[in-house]
């Protein structure tokens, strides 16, 4: 139940908040019963009550076998192994990469121009560390491939001004 602290009229619907004469805030009423009636309090048997030193098959002074631990041996878990990692082809992936995005965004702005050097340098870098130590530096395929995709573009650009020239000069007599 709620009431109007103003004109103290009651309301038992829960849902309003305020008082429909004045619109002053409700306050809730203090139950005189609750409205849920608890279970009473059962009191159930006493607790098992056991004597840890008197269980069979142990006793308090040593542990059992499977804890205790050989005084002459470590005991070893697992077994040594060699681990050895992939050798490293950062180098030489990314050579590849600058080389294909040479020769296909290569042409945008002649973005080829700087992508493509910067392909073959890093193909040579990734190719001497790998000659020098083979086992720490791989990717000597992808360094070559990174070369090759560099020069690729520079062949190609080099035949478009070709091209380019022979048709301006073509284009250039003709009109004469």
């Amino acid at each position: 139940m709620k009431q109007c602290p103003r004109c103290n009229k009651t309301y038992t619907d829960e849902a309003l908040n305020f008082c429909l004469e004045d619109g002053e805030l409700l306050t809730i009423l203090p139950m005189e019963s609750p409205r849920f009636d608890d279970p009473p309090t059962m009191i159930i048997d006493q607790a098992r009550v056991t004597n840890p030193v008197s269980w069979p098959h142990s006793s308090p002074a040593q542990p059992p076998m499977q804890w205790r631990q050989p005084s002459a041996q470590p005991q070893m878990f697992g077994t040594a192994y060699n681990a050895t990692g992939s050798p490293d082809q950062t180098l030489a992936i990314i050579s590849l990469c600058l080389g294909i995005g040479s020769i296909t965004i290569g042409w945008c702005c002649y973005l080829g121009v700087l992508l493509g050097p910067a392909a073959m340098i890093t193909g040579f870098i990734a190719m001497q560390k790998n000659k020098k130590d083979p086992q720490t530096f791989g990717g000597r395929g992808l360094a070559i491939g990174g070369i090759v995709t560099g020069a690729i573009y520079f062949v190609l650009l080099i035949l478009f001004f070709i091209i380019y020239g022979i048709a301006m000069i073509g284009g250039g007599l003709a009109g004469t």
